[in-house]
C-alpha cells in the first residue's frame, strides 16, 4: 500500500505531500499540508499562517451550490481583517462535481465571481481521501465523515481546526460569523 502511495505522491496525482508522507511526522496543523491549486500550481497552506481561514468542499450541481454567493460575501467583507477560503471541489455526493477543474473555474467565476481560493478536484471521502481531509476528519473534536457538499472546517491563525459546520450551514449565519470574528480578533 505504501509504494502505490509513493507512486501516487510522485506522480502528482494526490496533489499534496507531507512530512508524514515522506517518512517525517504526522501532521499537526492544516499548515502541514500542499495541496494542488486549481490553476495547477502547488501551494503551501502555510502560506495561510496569520489568517483564518474556511476549508470547505464544494460542487457545482448540488443544491447548497448557491452557497458559493454566501461564501464570496463573507470573503469580501472578512479579507481585509485576514479571512482566507479555502474550496476544494469533490465529487463525492452523487456526482455533483463532474467538471475538470477548467470547467470548475470558469463556473465558479462565470455565476458567483468568486476570488477566494479555489483549489483542484479531491475526493474527501472513501477509501481515495485525501490526506488533508483525512487529517481534518479523523481530529478527536470534528471527527466523522463528510456528509454532504459544503461541509466547512474553520481553520485559526495557526492552522488548527476550531470550528466545523455541516453543509447546510449557510456560511453567513449567525454562529458562523461569530466563530469567525473571534478567530479574526484572537492573538
Amino acid at each position: 500500500m505504501k509504494n502505490i502511495l509513493n507512486t501516487f505522491l510522485a506522480l502528482g496525482l494526490l496533489g499534496v505531500v507531507t512530512s508524514a508522507q515522506a517518512g517525517g511526522p504526522a501532521p499537526k496543523s492544516v499548515h502541514d499540508f500542499t495541496m494542488k491549486r486549481i490553476d495547477g500550481k502547488q501551494q503551501k497552506l502555510s502560506a495561510y499562517k496569520g489568517n483564518v481561514v474556511l476549508v470547505v468542499n464544494v460542487a457545482s450541481k448540488c443544491g447548497l451550490t448557491p452557497q458559493y454567493e454566501k461564501l464570496q460575501t463573507l470573503y469580501s467583507k472578512y479579507k481585509a481583517k485576514g479571512l482566507r477560503i479555502a474550496a476544494f471541489p469533490a465529487n463525492n455526493f452523487g456526482g455533483q462535481e463532474p467538471g475538470s477543474d477548467t470547467e470548475i473555474s470558469q463556473f465558479c467565476s462565470l455565476n458567483y465571481k468568486v476570488s477566494f481560493d479555489m483549489f483542484s478536484k479531491i475526493s474527501v471521502k472513501g477509501t481515495d481521501i485525501h490526506p488533508l481531509y483525512q487529517y481534518l476528519t479523523s481530529l478527536p473534536k470534528y471527527k466523522g465523515d463528510i456528509a454532504w457538499n459544503f461541509g466547512k472546517f474553520l481553520v485559526d491563525k495557526n492552522g488548527q481546526v476550531i470550528a466545523r459546520f455541516e453543509p447546510a450551514t449557510d456560511p453567513t449565519a449567525e454562529d458562523v460569523v461569530k466563530a469567525i470574528e473571534a478567530a479574526l480578533a484572537a492573538k
